[in-house]
């Protein structure tokens, strides 16, 4: 019997579901879920999940009393959405999690450590073992830093935002567990500046740059996994099957699932191990060189946490406005 494309992406590529959407990770069943502020602010809105934000935003008041303020109450709730959410996927997959630290501390190292230390006790008070989270942080320099600190603690991370060879080897220098560049936004980027309406799949930039970091890990023996993520269409991800793992949103998973067609392996450990690739050593110096170099990682790192900024924005007064609605 024919395979569709998903069945045989599963074969070669851990598949992962990119959505706060819990029905759909039913649906679809990934071995991993990973979650943004964008994707927890749009599934907070769906009303299938007002019970998750309304019982956390009970349980953030139960914590303070009585006597505090509603403000206080918001701020301690927003603490607990994610991982509220995140409890609630851990229900239905069988591997991890991925819960992302407040973009606005992207570029503070000390407070993103905090961060990620208090997501994972809140996951540890609530039964889950660390080994099943992985704290998302923005692959700023400060960010990978941070990173570096908790894997040593035995936290996994996730560095999310990564859109250059730069940013991918100085993860994989701090020894970070996963990576997740963004295929879709980098398409977009080049099609804005280019002018371009669409490449095609094996040219498309996104795919080109996810291809660069997955050889380079695998030719100099980096223990990091790449993960490529944001993807806009189909066809970027049949040109990355075999990456360590892919996080697709539940429309593509869809897609692929409904298309019986043969799909050949892309990306291979063996082969890159054989390729000729020059070695990078990344300092703060060669990063920032690297990055300021880079027109399109820098614009789009700024942009992608400026945007999980206001989305986190959003989401403060969406608890704020229901938080009034419980206790009016």
């Amino acid at each position: 019997m024919a395979k569709n494309l998903l069945e045989q992406l599963r074969e070669m590529t851990v598949v992962v579901a990119d959505t706060g959407d819990i029905q759909a990770i039913e649906t679809f069943k990934p071995r991993d879920a990973t979650t943004n502020p964008s994707l927890i602010t749009a599934a907070a809105q769906m009303p299938q999940y007002q019970g998750i934000v309304d019982d956390t935003l009970k349980g953030a008041r139960a914590t303070l009393g009585a006597a505090a303020s509603a403000a206080e109450v918001v701020t301690l709730a927003f603490d607990r959405l994610a991982v509220s959410f995140g409890l609630k996927i851990l229900e239905i997959v069988e591997g991890r999690v991925s819960t992302e630290v407040d973009a606005r501390l992207s570029y503070d190292t000390e407070a993103t450590i905090a961060k990620g230390r208090d997501l994972i006790a809140q996951y540890e008070a609530a039964g889950i073992s660390k080994e099943r989270v992985l704290i998302k942080i923005a692959a700023t320099w400060e960010g990978i830093q941070a990173a570096a600190v908790l894997e040593k603690e035995g936290i996994h991370t996730n560095l999310t935002l990564l859109f250059g060879l730069h940013q991918a080897i100085a993860c994989a220098e701090n020894g970070i567990t996963l990576i997740s560049p963004f295929v879709g936004r980098i398409l977009d980027w080049y099609k804005k500046d280019t002018g371009r309406d669409s490449y095609a799949p094996a040219e498309d930039p996104g795919v080109l740059s996810v291809t660069e970091v997955y050889n380079y890990y695998k030719k100099f023996g980096y223990k990091t996994e790449v993960m490529g993520a944001s993807f806009r269409n189909v066809g970027e991800i049949t040109e990355l099957a075999g990456c360590d793992l892919l996080t697709i949103a539940p429309s593509l998973l869809a897609e692929l699932q409904s298309v019986e067609a043969d799909l050949p392996r892309k990306l291979d450990a063996s082969k890159a191990a054989a390729a000729t690739i020059e070695k990078i050593t990344v300092d703060k110096a060669t990063f920032d060189r690297m990055h300021e170099e880079n027109r399109m990682a820098k614009e789009k790192l700024a942009e992608g946490i400026d945007g999980f900024a206001k989305a986190l924005e959003a989401l403060e007064k969406l608890l704020s406005d229901r938080l009034a609605a419980l206790e009016a």
